[in-house]
């Protein structure tokens, strides 16, 4: 590929996937606002749903977010009554996040909003499968290199 094919927008992957990730986050947004939610605050808490009781050290690094980010995003959730952040009385230096029973009932709520989601996107189930899981895969190499680099 010469250079000016090598720097047109649409042969960019990191366009394309930006792109892609903000139609999608777009065709959640309706859906999460039934539930008073934004999709970091949706993402957030479905990985509490997963595994309550976390540090935000654990959370941030299960979201790929880091502190200044989740901060203000938990103390959002806290005020909404859907978390509670302590500290750990094991490790003062620790802020652990847990549900409330309002953020574990919210759950119930949410349940629809994947089947909801996967019908507006037009494709077929086995490719959201297959692009996820090669999203998936890349994004564990990424994660790899970078932190091979960092140490």
């Amino acid at each position: 590929m010469n250079g000016d094919e090598i720097l047109k927008l649409d042969n960019q992957f990191c366009f394309a996937v930006y792109a892609c990730a903000r139609e999608i986050t777009k065709l959640y947004h309706p859906l999460l606002k039934e539930l008073g939610l934004t999709y970091t605050q949706y993402v957030t808490l479905l990985a509490l749903w997963e595994k309550d009781r976390v540090t935000v050290k654990e959370l941030g690094e299960r979201l790929y977010l880091d502190s200044g980010t989740l901060t203000p995003l938990l103390k959002k959730l806290e005020t909404a009554g859907y978390v509670t952040r302590s500290r750990d009385p094991d490790d003062e230096r620790n802020v652990r996040i847990a549900l409330t029973e309002e953020g574990r009932a919210l759950k119930r709520k949410a349940c629809s909003i994947p089947e909801r989601m996967f019908a507006q996107s037009g494709a077929t189930y086995e490719e959201v499968v297959a692009v996820r899981e090669q999203m998936t895969a890349l994004l564990r190499k990424i994660h790899r290199q970078n932190e091979q680099e960092e140490n």
